[in-house]
């Protein structure tokens, strides 16, 4: 039986990395979804996943190449993952493997259904966090890979780390960010690829600071004619803010819609801040 199962594992390796070069060679400028096809029948097996909030989740998953494997993972590669509805996840932080996960049931935020309480709005009126945009990375990926509440261990890895630092560097990874007294309290980060955004990570050291970020995130997507805000899985923390559930075929109906446009993720200058009361008064439907 072990013999199987290692057998069954490294088949799926081996068909993944067809799949990762697939999409590194486009298959000379065909789809990215038919050159994924053309990349191996993947095979699936179950996985440990995590929410946005760091949950873990079952979902389909298979092994990413590793760093001896012929082709290497880049930041480009990631890129064109996110586009066919592919994300990667670590089992650990010490850890090297990646895995690319790809959801039946996946987590999105309707940018016209977010769930604002009179007291988080209240808070978020009263301007006591700072709202920073994209002004230090490295400490919200510490943040965000930090053990806290439920979650046990975290999947931010090394390889994690760099491919989105790179992807910041880039300007394709977004963080927003919750300062008090000169202090980042929360924040999340997560990736803008044409007029979609990939929440990865969120944390807090201060009550609602998180929140406080997602509600300026979501006011800066709507601002800048986003049309879908990824969650990868739905926990009942982000259920209570208005995330809700969509099957992978109408998941991917609306990431290829959102493919088809750009957001403007600076529709509001970096340089700018935000107040609370324009970003609340920025969210289209909001529910409080």
């Amino acid at each position: 039986m072990r013999g199987n199962i290692r057998s069954a594992i490294e088949t799926a390796r081996r068909r993944a990395i067809g799949a990762i070069e697939a999409i590194r060679l486009g298959l000379a400028g065909k789809p990215l979804p038919a050159a994924m096809e053309r990349g191996g029948e993947v095979l699936q097996a179950a996985s440990r996943s995590f929410a946005l909030d760091g949950v873990r989740h079952d979902a389909q998953s298979w092994p990413m190449s590793h760093p001896r494997d012929q082709f290497e993972i880049t930041s480009d590669i990631l890129l064109r993952a996110y586009s066919i509805g592919l994300f990667p996840m670590a089992e650990s932080a010490l850890g090297q493997n990646l895995f690319w996960v790809d959801p039946e049931v996946r987590g999105i935020f309707p940018l016209d259904g977010l769930i604002v309480s009179k007291s988080l709005a209240k808070t978020i009126r009263s301007d006591r966090f700072e709202m920073r945009i994209d002004c230090d990375f490295d400490a919200v990926i510490d943040g965000c890979a930090v053990c806290h509440g439920g979650r046990e261990k975290t999947w931010i890895n090394g390889r994690i780390r760099l491919l989105y630092r790179q992807l910041f560097d880039a300007g394709s990874v977004h963080t927003v960010e919750s300062w008090a007294d000169g202090a980042l309290v929360g924040g999340l980060y997560g990736v803008h690829l044409g007029a979609a955004f990939f929440g990865e990570s969120m944390f807090y050291r201060k009550t609602d600071a998180s929140k406080v970020a997602l509600v300026h995130l979501v006011a800066r997507l709507a601002k800048g004619g986003f049309r879908l805000l990824d969650a990868q899985f739905v926990t009942p923390h982000l259920a209570s803010l208005g995330a809700v559930e969509v099957p992978k075929e109408v998941y991917r109906r609306r990431l290829a819609d959102a493919m088809s446009h750009q957001g403007d993720f600076w529709s509001w200058p970096k340089e700018r801040r935000v107040l609370g009361r324009e970003a609340l008064a920025a969210l289209p439907g909001c529910t409080r």
